[in-house]
């Protein structure tokens, strides 16, 4: 296999893991934040069930979280999936790991903020959700960013679990042309890969930690 085949089709692969990453950092972003919400309720009864949820989550490894997502609905319901059902639960299963890991950044980053800003925020006449929006939530974005630097870098690795259900993303491909080449050339250019796509995302987050630095 030629040099240009062999990218082409990783570059196949690469824009599968791209989607499963694109898709669960847009769906797992603000799913966490109302986990956090949830996590931090005064009701006692959605407090423990999402911090159990949360503990699952965090306490059982990715790989089965999508075994269970995608042969649980058979096995457990005996409902028949569609074809297509194989990449939304590689997203739905994502989604929900995820949520749970930046719900906890969410929560540490929210409890952080001194009282005192709260109540300076009640004295100037707002209400609870301007606070929140508008003082609040700005400030925690700059403090969790790191963190969620940190997740999202660990996401773009962990896009390669889809294997685990037959989603034919990059590092899937990689091994399948490696086996029926038997070179390791597939998984040196994947890592390579992983490791530009990893610089980009650490480049932007970079750049807009710098851009947020007036809130020090």
């Amino acid at each position: 296999m030629s040099f240009s085949v062999l990218l082409s089709e990783l570059s196949k692969g690469m824009i599968v893991s791209v989607e499963i990453f694109c898709l669960t950092l847009l769906f797992s972003l603000p799913l966490g934040l109302f986990v956090a919400f949830g996590r931090m309720s005064k009701n006692p009864i959605l407090r423990n069930t999402i911090k159990l949820y949360i503990s699952i989550m965090r306490g059982t490894p990715l790989m089965l979280q999508l075994m269970v997502v995608y042969f649980g609905p058979f096995y457990i319901f005996d409902v028949t999936m569609p074809r297509n059902y194989r990449f939304l639960a590689v997203i739905i299963g994502f989604v929900l790991n995820y949520a749970a890991y930046f719900a906890e950044i969410y929560r540490g980053g929210i409890e952080s903020m001194p009282v005192g800003q709260y109540e300076a925020a009640k004295l100037l006449g707002y209400s609870k959700s301007q606070t929140f929006m508008k003082i609040i939530l700005p400030q925690v974005i700059k403090r969790i960013l790191p963190s969620v630097t940190n997740e999202i870098i660990t996401l773009i690795k962990d896009t390669s679990l889809a294997f685990v259900i037959s989603v034919a993303e990059m590092f899937t491909a990689a091994k399948a042309i490696a086996s029926a080449e038997t070179t390791m050339t597939p998984f040196v250019v994947a890592g390579l890969f992983y490791y530009v796509f990893n610089y980009i995302v650490a480049f932007i987050m970079e750049w807009t930690e710098k851009k947020l630095s007036y809130y020090r």
